[in-house]
């Protein structure tokens, strides 16, 4: 009787499969949890509360720094556009998207030093830019003969500047040295005073040439 009452009351173990499938399903559990958290709150709580703040902060910025002109939207402050008019100055060379400046298909060209493509490509527009900046005081910048590798860079350097400056100065009947004194002031330094290089934003320096903008 009581070797039969301890037989009835054992438990019964579980074998090697049963715990094997118990601990994948554990596992599983915890990793599909885990996973529904982690989208939650690292890809709908952090991004809006990140927006919010930037929002309230930085409300330019966090808009994409648009630039709009009596009501109408001219450009952004950190995309660079093709400007074709010889009254403008142009920004650099761009390879993104299918027709460049492109700010969702952001992209440098990809090729080498030693790329046929490349080197033709860089001769064909030094070429182009002599022919536009005949009264040119300085070499031909280099920046204005490679894109980014963004390609929507929206700044040049201030001797790519000063180089289409006559032209410029030309085509609108302006004294050179007003031209001159306009990108001066337009020139932006280092940031912090040691990142990056003295820049200047080339739809800022047109608008101001139009006098729409200080």
């Amino acid at each position: 009787m009581t070797s039969r009452s301890l037989t009835a009351n054992t438990p019964t173990l579980a074998t090697p499969e049963e715990r094997t499938k118990d601990s994948t399903l554990h596992h599983l559990l915890t990793s599909a949890l885990f996973t529904v958290l982690s989208v939650i709150l690292f890809g709908i709580i952090y991004p809006l509360c990140m927006t919010g703040i930037g929002m309230l902060a930085f409300p330019n910025q966090t808009g994409g720094s648009l630039v709009r002109v009596g009501g109408q939207l001219v450009g952004s402050d950190i995309i660079g556009q093709l400007w074709t008019k010889p009254q403008y100055f142009a920004g650099r060379p761009s390879a993104a998207g299918k027709n460049g400046y492109d700010p969702t298909a952001t992209s440098g060209t990809n090729l080498g030093p030693t790329s046929k493509k490349l080197i033709k490509a860089t001769g064909d527009a030094i070429k182009a830019l002599r022919k536009a900046n005949q009264a040119a005081r300085v070499p031909v910048p280099m920046d204005l003969v490679t894109s980014s590798g963004s390609g929507i860079d929206p700044d040049i350097s201030p001797e790519a500047a000063f180089y289409q400056a006559p032209r410029v100065a030309q085509t609108r009947h302006m004294g050179l040295a007003t031209v001159d004194a306009i990108i001066n002031s337009h020139v932006h330094g280092r940031e912090l005073g040691f990142l990056g290089e003295p820049h200047v934003n080339v739809l800022e320096l047109n608008l101001a040439l139009d006098g729409k903008r200080s």
